[in-house]
């Protein structure tokens, strides 16, 4: 009797999770509705292209060096091989102030190829600001991940982008508009294929430390710009600590920095609790954010809140969910 009522409590919880996270992104999506135009500058509403999932929105993008799963996808492809895992997921991000909405899909297999290659798969579709720079890009990524020991991970991802920018930017940008700020008559003023790659060390089990480099073949434009970093992390089963530092070499005139700092905790085996701190040195923005989630063998589901403290009002937030294939009996049997 003990143990099916806690089967149940546990399955009430997760419904009271799922439920309130459903509210609270509905009510992002109302209130990104009701608004005219962008209060941001079209850089800082893009979030320089970078796609983040519930987790690391919530530890403030601190994920580089402990990231996993799909997180790792988008954060480190390296991290891809660190743990065996395979897993779908979802993702939708609502920017209020940017008029901006983010949805994608990703699937990361760790598990099903013998040499313990992992590959992960993404698309994301947004849309920024449709009355005013009405910029829309469709993103697809491809990665591959090898751990060449249980101390060391490297990984690659190729990334295209495909985007469209049919309005003027308001304010500033429109004394000065040009045929690309403008957009070419619904016609893609960006299509790319670059490349990502990262690595991951860990000395011993509960530290990592990471390098990352994005869009590495250097497109020379703001929509893709080179940006090379990493992370310090210490990890264990109830909690995680990371910084992260990422420097911007094309978005503005000169370079920039981005420093990022982020905890988690697992409460009651079910409920990770994050928290984390964002400065942008190039928007010169100060950001909290806070998130939380329930977890469970088969699935996970995440919110998370950014909110910019200095430097003009940006609020951002994140919910994902992640189905864990491997944990369903969905996945091939494996003797390794």
């Amino acid at each position: 009797m003990r143990e099916a009522f806690g089967i149940s409590e546990m399955k009430q919880g997760a419904r009271r999770a799922v439920s309130t996270l459903t509210v609270a992104f509905s009510m992002a999506v109302a209130s990104s509705s009701y608004a005219d135009s962008s209060t941001l500058p079209p850089e800082v509403g893009y979030n320089y292209g970078q796609i983040e999932t519930a987790r690391s929105a919530g530890m403030g993008g601190a994920l580089r060096a402990f990231s996993n799963s799909t997180d790792a996808l988008f954060a480190n492809p390296a991290n891809m091989a660190a743990t065996r895992v395979y897993h779908l997921g979802a993702l939708a991000q609502i920017y209020p102030q940017a008029d901006r909405q983010t949805y994608g899909a990703a699937i990361v297999d760790s598990i099903v190829s013998a040499s313990r290659l992992a590959g992960g798969v993404s698309a994301t579709w947004n849309r920024q600001d449709p009355s005013g720079v009405d910029r829309t890009y469709f993103d697809v990524r491809f990665a591959l991940a090898y751990p060449f020991s249980d101390h060391f991970f490297l990984g690659a991802t190729g990334r295209y982008l495909s985007l469209k920018q049919d309005g003027f930017p308001r304010g500033l940008y429109s004394l000065h508009p040009s045929a690309a700020a403008g957009g070419l008559n619904d016609k893609a003023i960006v299509e790319n294929l670059t490349f990502e790659a990262g690595l991951t060390v860990k000395p011993v089990n509960e530290v990592a430390i990471s390098l990352v480099g994005q869009n590495l073949t250097d497109p020379g434009n703001g929509y893709l710009p080179l940006m090379l970093g990493g992370g310090i992390a210490y990890g264990s089963d109830l909690f995680t600590v990371e910084g992260d530092v990422l420097g911007d070499f094309t978005t503005y005139n000169e370079s920039k920095a981005r420093v990022m700092f982020g905890g988690e905790f697992l409460a009651g085996d079910h409920f990770p609790l994050r928290a984390g701190y964002r400065y942008d040195q190039g928007a010169v923005t100060h950001a909290i954010s806070f998130g939380a989630g329930y977890t469970d063998t088969a699935y996970s589901i995440d919110l998370a809140l950014q909110q910019t403290v200095s430097g003009g009002a940006s609020t951002a937030i994140t919910i994902g969910f992640t189905y864990h294939v491997e944990t369903s009996g969905m996945a091939p049997e494996t003797d390794y």
